[in-house]
């Protein structure tokens, strides 16, 4: 990331330090206690849950990560277009009072609500990770306000995100999972988006995009079980930027989330910044190749989906 950030300045790109998320903002998707507990665990190192745990810097970074979230939101909707905070720990596996995943504060959903107070009544989140965003999708499973989408890998860690997750009371139908088989690549991505996502984020109009920018997905990843290539990574962010053209003048914020081979990760973040600078050129030809991943889910996505968006399945 801090490659990234160093190649842009010297084209002239702005990057921006972070400041701190505050109390208040956290509050809006975290329970009080669990703000507290994470707070015990500065200056100390920590194991949280199996695979969470925390160093003696972790509190700051953490809140600085979702500082920055905060900051890439007010970028966007005060000067418009799209802006992209660069962050680690990742956040969508935090939930409102639980630590897991590597994940301490939710930074995508503090942006979301941060989002709404500022007066965006419907804000859409795109989430690519490999892994499904359980912290997001039940912060928001019953705000109509909020609509998740998320395509991961499924069976997977953290084991949620099925087709029937689609929300609760007046929340039905604003989350949208689309759970791919292991070995699913950038034509099975691109048809889901094409066939599902992208339809309904235009008929619920959002306000704001906000992408959760995990890499994880990719064939090279160690963590993940995908076969995504760098450019089918382009294709896909360029789709959602094209959505935020389309549906909210520009509005988008990305917010990194997984991604573990370092230059993997360089490769997707310099495209998706050079994206988002309209430095490269939109992916928009439909991507051909084998969709049978995909082509197997979607009926039942879109089955799960119809009674809530008829206007699009029905």
């Amino acid at each position: 990331m801090s490659e990234v950030s160093r190649k842009w300045r010297e084209t002239g790109g702005a990057v921006e330090s972070p400041r701190r998320a505050t109390r208040e903002e956290l509050a809006r998707v975290h329970s009080g206690d669990y703000i507290d507990q994470i707070a015990e665990t500065a200056g100390r190192r920590l194991r949280l849950d199996a695979d969470t745990y925390t160093s003696a810097d972790s509190y700051d970074i953490a809140l600085h990560a979702a500082g920055a979230a905060v900051g890439a939101v007010e970028h966007s909707l005060g000067r418009g277009g799209a802006a992209m905070a660069f962050v680690r720990p990742p956040g969508h596996h935090a939930e409102r009072d639980r630590a897991m995943g590597f994940c301490l504060f939710n930074s995508v959903a503090v942006a979301a609500a941060a989002a709404r107070a500022a007066g965006c009544e419907r804000v859409a989140v795109i989430d690519y990770d490999v892994h499904h965003g359980n912290g997001t999708q039940w912060m928001f499973y019953d705000d109509p306000g909020v609509l998740y989408a998320s395509l991961h890998q499924f069976p997977f860690y953290p084991g949620t995100g099925s087709v029937t997750d689609t929300g609760r009371g007046v929340g039905t139908g604003f989350t949208l999972n689309v759970p791919l088989e292991a070995g699913a690549g950038d034509a099975d991505y691109d048809l889901a988006m094409r066939e599902v996502v992208i339809p309904v984020v235009r008929a619920f109009g959002p306000h704001l995009i906000l992408l959760s920018a995990g890499y994880d997905a990719h064939a090279e990843d160690p963590l993940g079980g995908m076969k995504l290539s760098t450019a089918g990574y382009a294709t896909m962010t360029a789709h959602v930027q094209q959505l935020a053209d389309t549906c909210c003048e520009g509005r988008l914020a990305a917010v990194t989330e997984g991604g573990y081979d370092l230059t993997v990760l360089e490769e997707c973040l310099s495209l998706t910044v050079k994206q988002f600078a309209r430095g490269t050129p939109v992916f928009g030809s439909e991507i051909v190749g084998d969709t049978d991943r995909a082509s197997r889910v979607i009926p039942a996505v879109q089955r799960a989906l119809e009674p809530q968006w008829p206007m699009v399945f029905g």
